[in-house]
């Protein structure tokens, strides 16, 4: 038996990344994947690319007008449906709708307080969904959709000195189920809501946090310097419970900026710009990849995207 056990945690920890052509040159930060087949990523310059045979290849299917827009955050509904948002300050802060694979695009939002900047959103459902941005008069921003075409400002909660969020990843806010959702701030408080971003409550996380990720009550944060990449303290916390929150003695390498959770495989993943890591318990990490990720997403059937630097795009094989 437990060699058996020992076998099956090796062969969970078995993984390495399949390099893919984008056909971009652009930074990208943003990547939504719907199954193994289809997935969307956004990035600098306007880009949004889309693939529907599983990687083989990208079609560039960017909004008209919107090459100033860096798009930080992407969340696909489905093969033809997505909604991406791009950060900036004041007006370059918009978000954007298609329902036609990218034929033609809708701006449904942009910010328009100077002083605005977004970070991050996420989707309940086609057409529910909430959105994070810096503070603004001593909150954050929190705007929410309920038709899934108007985003309606709600009161976000107040902010500590010097805190502000982080649009690295896309994983700095995160939503699950119907009604719950999970942000993390500059300075390590975590914020949850579980009505729909009307009332949170707060945590804190001793690191500086990126990207979130749960599996149950069982969450984790991933962060640290992205300007001292190999630096080892302040870049990882958990959680069993969803209000404490601790540093275990076994922590992935360096800056990580997003961490996801592979059901069917039962194996946490983190990617950085110095590398990428898996674990099957949060005790133990291997590091499988040095290259550099900014964001990875998991499909419905436990498929997993990354995007990065220079028109990155990998997907990882098991």
């Amino acid at each position: 038996m437990r060699l058996a056990l020992f076998l099956i945690g090796s062969l969970a920890l078995a993984q390495s990344w399949q390099l893919q052509e984008s056909g971009s040159t652009a930074s990208l930060r943003g990547i939504s994947a719907v199954n193994g087949k289809v997935a969307w990523a956004s990035g600098a310059k306007g880009t949004v690319l889309r693939t529907t045979d599983g990687g083989a290849t990208w079609s560039t299917i960017s909004p008209s007008g919107a090459a100033d827009a860096d798009f930080r955050d992407i969340e696909a509904i489905d093969e033809r449906t997505a909604y991406a948002m791009s950060a900036g300050e004041g007006r370059a802060s918009r978000i954007y709708k298609t329902a036609d694979a990218g034929v033609t695009w809708t701006m449904q939002r942009a910010n328009q307080d100077p002083d605005g900047f977004w970070d991050s959103f996420g989707m309940w459902d086609a057409t529910h969904g909430i959105l994070m941005g810096d503070p603004v008069n001593g909150r954050f921003t929190i705007l929410a959709t309920n038709d899934g075409r108007t985003w309606n400002a709600l009161e976000g909660p107040k902010v500590e000195k010097g805190e502000a969020a982080f649009a690295a990843s896309g994983t700095a806010l995160i939503t699950r189920g119907t009604r719950e959702a999970w942000f993390a701030s500059s300075i390590g408080r975590i914020f949850h809501t579980d009505d729909a971003g009307k009332t949170w409550a707060i945590a804190r996380a001793t690191v500086m946090p990126y990207g979130i990720a749960f599996a149950g009550k069982t969450g984790v944060a991933v962060g640290g310097d992205y300007q001292k990449p190999s630096a080892t303290q302040g870049n990882f916390a958990i959680t069993e419970d969803g209000s404490k929150w601790t540093v275990p003695q076994s922590a992935p390498r360096g800056y990580r900026s997003a961490v996801a959770y592979v059901a069917d495989r039962k194996v946490w993943i983190t990617v950085g710009t110095s590398g990428s890591d898996a674990s099957s318990d949060l005790r133990t990490w291997r590091g499988f990849d040095d290259g550099a990720f900014n964001a990875l997403s998991v499909g419905t059937d436990g498929s997993v995207w990354a995007v990065g630097p220079e028109g990155k795009i990998a997907k990882l094989l098991f």
